[in-house]
């Protein structure tokens, strides 16, 4: 059976709230849990030492790395999965469906870096966290649109999940080259051969998931020995997942790359994305008094989130339909569009992800991190909640 695509795009936006809702949780569990006689507990099990030593430079794996480079190789499978889904077979697979949600991405992305660049910039030292504001966090961000209901209209939810999307591309392409070190070229070019052995699969029209889903655990493997970071296989491995063009019917038994991204899909929301904010969002404030919010890296990320955000995606939306090389979505009003850039503030998984890479092995920055993030998602999540609850009219869905 095949479906129209409203129900099709429902079923997703659907989705992605209630597992934002679910990450909401688990973030405020983490912060609580950090802050509570658990905290030691708490903080001992995420670097408890498992193993084996996978890659030489990182030493043997703790619960904490099998998390962030493990687990959330499977978000990053997932979100390979939907960009190529959008880009052949879905909101993005026309040209002019995807101008006005890309040059809104990558305004959405410079304005954030620039602001924190700024407030930053008598520190060199924290210079690599330009990236950490940059990014937004679909789950989280969708989620709280669910609280609104009727108040917020298809075309508004499909505009922040196209967004999104083309954020992740750019997040992801920022991971790769900014925040990969010490590279092994003789890993690198293992991964290259296990990723043409799946470009081979993949003209010989091979279907079976099996095959594809074991090299793609061979080259997350190679990537992590080879010092870019192993969360870009994810990637990586979806852009060579077959796809069938059936419009409307994510669940087409036909096409691959569906049934891998309908299988992944309640996993990652529901369990990776929620244990990713359990392990990271745990920020203790013993010892933390209000000055901490005049650190420049609190500032730097927040006012990125909070105010990069908006104006920047906004400015450029404006530009964009006042020269006319796109418009808005039908029938959404500014202020609507205001909340929506609003809500694209919400950095969360993707922030607390890239701020441990800039900072790897520094707790008091990610501590800061932390609380930067935070200040920045909870601000956007909050104007942006109250700009569509009281200016965006009720509708029937």
């Amino acid at each position: 059976m095949t479906r129209p695509a409203p129900s099709t795009l429902r079923a997703f936006l659907a989705s992605e709230a209630a597992g934002g809702v679910v990450l909401i949780v688990a973030a405020a569990l983490a912060v609580i849990l950090a802050n509570s006689p658990a905290a030691n507990a708490y903080d001992s099990l995420l670097r408890l030492k498992t193993g084996p030593v996978i890659a030489p430079a990182m030493g043997a794996m703790t619960v904490h790395m099998w998390i962030d480079d493990g687990a959330m190789a499977l978000f990053f499978l997932l979100v390979g999965l939907e960009i190529k889904r959008a880009l052949i077979d879905g909101q993005l697979a026309r040209p002019d469906r995807r101008r006005l949600p890309i040059v809104a991405a990558v305004a959405g992305m410079a304005a954030p870096a620039a602001i924190y660049l700024a407030v930053t910039r008598h520190d060199p030292a924290l210079r690599a966290g330009w990236a950490i504001p940059a990014a937004t966090d679909i789950a989280f961000a969708v989620g709280v649109m669910a609280l609104l209901g009727p108040r917020v209209s298809p075309q508004l939810k499909l505009f922040l999940t196209t967004v999104a999307i083309a954020d992740d591309m750019g997040a992801v392409a920022i991971i790769a080259v900014a925040y990969s070190h010490g590279i092994d070229l003789g890993a690198l070019a293992a991964a290259a051969g296990v990723l043409a052995i799946m470009a081979a699969m993949n003209r010989r029209g091979i279907a079976t998931l099996a095959p594809y889903l074991i090299a793609a655990a061979l080259l997350w493997l190679l990537v992590l020995r080879s010092g870019v970071h192993a969360t870009v296989a994810g990637v990586l491995a979806a852009v060579f997942v077959p796809i069938r063009r059936s419009p409307g019917a994510p669940d087409a038994a036909g096409s691959p790359l569906h049934r891998l991204e309908h299988a992944l899909g309640p996993w990652v929301a529901f369990v990776v994305v929620p244990v990713f904010g359990l392990a990271n969002a745990g920020v203790s404030f013993a010892g933390f008094g209000v000055e901490v919010l005049a650190r420049p890296l609190v500032i730097g990320i927040a006012a990125g989130l909070f105010v990069g955000k908006q104006f920047g995606m906004l400015a450029v939306v404006a530009v964009a339909e006042r020269i006319g090389i796109a418009r808005r979505p039908s029938g959404v009003r500014w202020v609507e569009m205001y909340g929506v850039t609003l809500l694209a503030g919400i950095g969360f998984t993707m922030s607390l992800f890239i701020g441990g890479l800039a900072f790897p092995g520094d707790p008091a920055r990610m501590a800061a991190i932390r609380i930067g993030v935070l200040a920045g998602s909870i601000l956007s999540a909050l104007a942006g909640y109250g700009v569509l609850r009281f200016a965006a009219p009720a509708r029937r869905m």
